[in-house]
């Protein structure tokens, strides 16, 4: 079994196995239909869950809903997710870098052999609600760093490959906007996302500027 204490002091036990969202659950039905991640301390630091987590053993639990502070960075970064599916869709030459969730919004660096114009906006947001309207799971697998890398590098693209090789910890973790891995769409990602695309509500794409990676004019 598992002991979970809630923000108030309360503790529950789970069983062995239970995700964030069987917490919720166990909360109540409304909690369970409001929550779209959670926050976990297993005693050294707190971390930032998906919903399907399962929990890796006794901790502190918050569940998170939109009202929460940190739900605005899970739904932009689930929203910057749905957007480089969408470009990907539209595009299939894009090679993707990175897409992180900023202050007023999220943006995702791509690279595409044209340049991107404010009259290809309506298409790409078209593309991106038909995402969200199908309401698909975002499901999170990971491999371990050998066959991540090996997957990666199948799929010739090197700014993955770079990202791969600079993250943190054995394993690579990756994101489907679908039920099971080879499924829909996916990207290498950290996470954390929403529990659904259905989950992302309104959006708009406003502007498209070009970057060097990493701020290096040096490199292409």
């Amino acid at each position: 079994m598992i002991d979970v204490t809630l923000p108030d002091g309360s503790k529950l036990q789970m069983p062995d196995g239970a995700s964030a969202a069987d917490v919720a659950a166990k909360l109540g039905s409304g909690l369970a239909r409001a929550a779209i991640g959670a926050k976990a301390n297993y005693g050294d630091g707190e971390v930032t869950l998906d919903l399907a987590a399962l929990l890796a053993g006794d901790c502190t639990l918050r569940i998170i809903t939109p009202k929460d502070d940190e739900s605005l960075e899970i739904l932009r970064h689930s929203a910057a997710h749905v957007m480089a599916e969408a470009i990907c869709h539209l595009w299939p030459e894009t090679k993707l870098v990175y897409g992180p969730p900023v202050e007023n919004g999220f943006y995702y660096d791509i690279d595409l052999p044209r340049r991107l114009a404010p009259e290809d906006f309506p298409k790409i947001e078209a593309e991106m609600a038909r995402i969200v309207k199908e309401d698909r799971p975002f499901t999170r697998y990971e491999m371990s760093m050998e066959e991540g890398l090996a997957k990666v590098r199948a799929e010739d693209n090197p700014y993955k490959v770079e990202n791969a090789l600079r993250a943190k910890g054995g394993c690579l973790s990756f994101y489907v906007t679908g039920d099971q891995p080879g499924r829909q769409w996916e990207d290498l990602c950290v996470g954390t996302h929403l529990p659904s695309t259905g989950r992302i509500g309104a959006f708009k794409v406003l502007s498209v500027s070009g970057a060097f990676l990493h701020g290096d004019a040096a490199k292409q």
